[in-house]
């Protein structure tokens, strides 16, 4: 290398469109990365150097920018540690026009270049660039054929009643590319579909199926893995309640075929459910606007686990939380690095976020804005990472910056939850939790005095306990709350009494106050 060439780090990119002979020891992606190699070696007196970290998409098609190692290597070009990209071909890096022109101006934000080992040209002059758009032209031409004739292929299959592939549903098995049925999983499948019915939700079905231990289906692979045979999470029960295939039908595009392998179930039963589940729908949606939490359906944690609205009551204060699902489902070593978060503050951090970006500063939060102007909140470590919709603004629409870079990341940290040694930390002024205690008190009190008047009326306690759906013990541990003083009841509404908890409360109601 010559004292004057300048130092250039390459990054390999490599992908294979389908999983076909990837477990091979040598396969496709492998004898790419070698070429890519050998012409980074040949460059060396450049000073080409190789970067070791690998982009490898395997068994993710070129249609679109999302795939994971693109993806990470467009964040490293961004960071700064990238001066290269060097491909086997340029239809590896994209088969699109549009997405390459986006990628093409951010190499050139960041000062990158683009090299195609198999294909010569030169980005920097007119010719070398009409010549890289003949051969993407040629590129996106060919994906789109090649799809056309699967979608054909397969709607012409769908049609004839012909099961096409995929995963095979709970209750089946693919014998010769026909869905046979196997009784044991037919009957569990009948067993989900009417306890359905009889508890109508979702969610108390789930704890049913753990109880009595039916599994999702489980597939063994020609590799040899075997995929499925868990626990059933909300998507996949929905999934298998809406599933046309039980009745012998086959779904495709939006039209419905007649299928060729026997239903499992009864249309009646099968439609009954749809019902059900399109009025839960309706309930959910109409839950949803009215709810408090801004952030529904919208947040993640850095795992990719959806995080759902919680809250819980203390001293008589409901705190509202959104809480990853793998917590929820105690499968808490597959969380996010950060499981929990406060609801008020990520909402609030949020919209100031949406309001800024949409010049709406000072507006009440929406729900409606920002369903329609957030895609997902991802909740990482030390950030939360807003993406955006596409803009539909003309202006914005025509920019050619890719949409992976149309997110925002904003700086936060959860707070630590003790305080820490050494640190003085000011005293917390009162605020409206204690007026809430207050009324939770006093909510009690009433209780307890319509608990005693029932008890006096000869209503056992047992029957108490179901109607308010409590347990007896915590009835009874209540129980004294009907004999606080008059002079403390007074208080409690003036608020000249100090606030306590209800628990504490019924602890140390005075034997005697007459």
């Amino acid at each position: 290398m010559t004292g004057s060439a300048k130092l250039l780090r390459c990054a390999v990119y490599t992908r294979k469109s389908t999983e076909h002979n990837l477990d091979l020891e040598f396969n496709s992606l492998h004898a790419q990365r070698e070429a890519c190699e050998a012409y980074i070696k040949s460059q060396m007196h450049e000073g080409w150097r190789l970067i070791q970290d690998c982009y490898d998409d395997g068994g993710i098609s070129g249609a679109s920018l999302a795939r994971p190692d693109l993806q990470r290597l467009l964040g490293d070009i961004q960071a700064g540690k990238v001066d290269t990209v060097v491909v086997y071909k340029v239809d590896r890096l994209t088969r699109s026009l549009t997405d390459f022109a986006k990628l093409v101006e951010l190499f050139d934000k960041h000062g990158v270049s683009f090299v195609s080992v198999t294909q010569a040209f030169n980005t920097t002059t007119s010719m070398g660039r009409l010549t890289l758009n003949v051969l993407l032209s040629f590129a996106q031409f060919e994906r789109e054929v090649i799809g056309e004739r699967v979608r054909d292929k397969i709607a012409a299959s769908k049609k004839k009643g012909l099961w096409m592939g995929g995963p095979v549903p709970l209750g089946y098995v693919n014998i010769d590319k026909k869905l046979s049925i196997v009784p044991e999983e037919a009957d569990a499948v009948r067993w989900i579909f009417q306890k359905y019915l009889e508890l109508g939700a979702v969610g108390p079905l789930l704890q049913e199926l753990d109880r009595v231990g039916i599994k999702t289906k489980a597939t063994r692979r020609a590799s040899g893995r075997v995929v499925g045979g868990g626990r059933f999470g909300k998507g996949g029960l929905n999934h298998l309640l809406k599933n046309r295939c039980y009745i012998g039908e086959l779904s495709y595009r939006g039209q419905v075929h007649t299928a060729d392998h026997e239903p499992i179930l009864e249309r009646e039963l099968f439609e009954a459910v749809q019902a059900k589940l399109a009025a839960n729908n309706v309930e959910k949606r109409l839950w949803i606007r009215s709810s408090p939490y801004l952030l529904t359906g919208l947040i993640f944690d850095s795992v990719g686990n959806r995080m759902t609205p919680a809250h819980t009551l203390k001293k008589g204060v409901r705190y509202r939380y959104y809480v990853s699902q793998a917590i929820l489902q105690r499968r808490d070593k597959e969380a996010g690095a950060i499981g929990r978060v406060p609801a008020p503050e990520i909402e609030t951090l949020v919209w100031q976020a949406v309001a800024t970006r949409l010049a709406l500063a000072g507006s009440p939060p929406i729900r409606e804005t920002l369903e329609a102007k957030v895609q997902r909140i991802t909740v990482q470590s030390q950030s939360v990472e807003l993406a955006f919709w596409p803009s539909e603004d003309p202006q914005e629409a025509n920019s050619i910056v890719p949409d992976i870079s149309d997110s925002q990341l904003i700086p936060w940290a959860p707070k630590p939850p003790v305080a820490i040694k050494g640190i003085a930390h000011e005293a917390v002024p009162p605020s409206v939790a204690e007026p809430k205690a207050q009324e939770a008190i006093l909510a009690a009190i009433g209780k307890a005095r319509l608990w005693l008047s029932r008890l006096s009326d000869g209503v056992p306690l047992a029957q108490i306990a179901q109607e308010e759906g409590k347990g007896e013990r915590q009835i009874r541990l209540l129980m004294p709350l009907a004999f606080v003083p008059p002079d403390t009841v007074r208080g409690l509404i003036n608020g000249t009494v100090g606030t306590k908890t209800v628990t504490e409360m019924s602890k140390n109601v005075p034997l005697s106050w007459c």
